[in-house]
């Protein structure tokens, strides 16, 4: 009998070795080895509002040409942008009247939007002049990563900012990030990125959830910490400072366009031995969030076990020979 169960045992594990061994074939065989960075034409060009004239975009591989890009991935974002990017602008404007070497650009990224979330950062463009405000229309919806890629890949500054639609995080905390940054990034290979976080008020944020949502937010921390990335407490805060050959690395490199994109992207980091910190920011919820509690945290987990996976078996490369110039 008990020889019976043993090799019942030896077959049922043999057939899922199999069935594990044909997954991973599959899954190699399915994923392209290095991400598709192709746009379509009309990504190229961005309207300026005052001339009514298209523009040619520039490319990341050129030399900067302001201090800082902030890239704003927008989707049905026509409400919430306002309120953010006055903010934004507020803290520039000053900043620049303090300083009036300093220069800066917000580049709205239009994630395929429904709504008017174009015309809506056409009017601070009209207001503030194309040199400072742009808005790239993308012809399709690709994912906050996707969005934020392409926005990186036009992007004029010599750091770039990504920042949240929705303005939950104060803009006025980009000082705390950029003085993180001058303090890091003293090596001459300009390989930094500085992370905003929320981390410091997970209590109180745990306090007001339900029990099943606390137990997927630190399910998710775990498999981020397991599998992907150590070190940073929140990699989900949508408030993050590049230098840019650091970008033009990462963001090269990047495969996963939605949610799970901020975990890669410190993945690759780390894989590239950039110097990696944490800021603490003042952070509040704000409604109108695109998240669906369950599914989106159960659709980031998976997308994290694939991360690693395709790594491991070599289905996703890293393309070390980027060129930064």
């Amino acid at each position: 009998m008990e020889c019976t169960i043993t090799a019942v045992v030896c077959v049922l594990l043999l057939i899922l070795v199999v069935l594990l061994a044909l997954g991973l074939f599959v899954l190699y065989k399915t994923s392209e080895a290095y991400p598709d960075l192709g746009r379509f034409e009309s990504e190229e060009y961005f309207l300026d509002p005052k001339k009514n004239e298209k523009i040619k975009l520039p490319s990341i591989h050129d030399p900067p040409s302001v201090d800082l890009t902030i890239v704003v991935p927008a989707y049905n974002e026509e409400e919430r942008l306002p309120a953010m990017m006055n903010e934004a602008i507020d803290y520039l404007e000053e900043r620049q009247k303090m300083t009036p070497s300093f220069s800066y650009e917000i580049l709205v990224v239009d994630d395929g939007s429904k709504d008017k979330t174009t015309a809506t950062g056409h009017l601070y463009s009209s207001k503030y002049g194309a040199d400072k405000v742009r808005v790239l229309t993308l012809e399709k919806n690709r994912g906050k990563g996707g969005a934020v890629r392409l926005g990186m890949f036009v992007a004029r500054g010599k750091l770039l900012l990504f920042a949240d639609a929705d303005g939950a995080s104060q803009f006025k905390d980009y000082r705390k990030l950029e003085t993180e940054m001058f303090k890091v990034n003293k090596k001459s290979d300009n390989l930094a990125v500085v992370c905003g976080s929320r981390a410091h008020l997970e209590k109180d944020a745990i306090a007001e959830r339900s029990l099943f949502r606390t137990f997927l937010m630190k399910g998710f921390h775990f498999l981020v910490w397991c599998l992907c990335v150590r070190g940073i407490k929140d990699t989900q805060c949508g408030f993050k400072l590049l230098t840019r050959d650091a970008a033009i690395i990462l963001f090269s490199n990047m495969h996963v366009e939605r949610w799970a994109f901020d975990v890669e992207m410190l993945y690759l980091a780390q894989c590239f031995n950039m110097r990696l910190a944490e800021v603490a920011i003042t952070w509040q919820e704000i409604e109108g969030s695109k998240m669906v509690p369950f599914w989106s945290w159960l659709q980031m987990g998976k997308d994290l076990l694939l991360i690693r996976v395709r790594y491991i078996i070599g289905a996703w490369k890293i393309n070390t020979k980027v060129k930064k110039e």
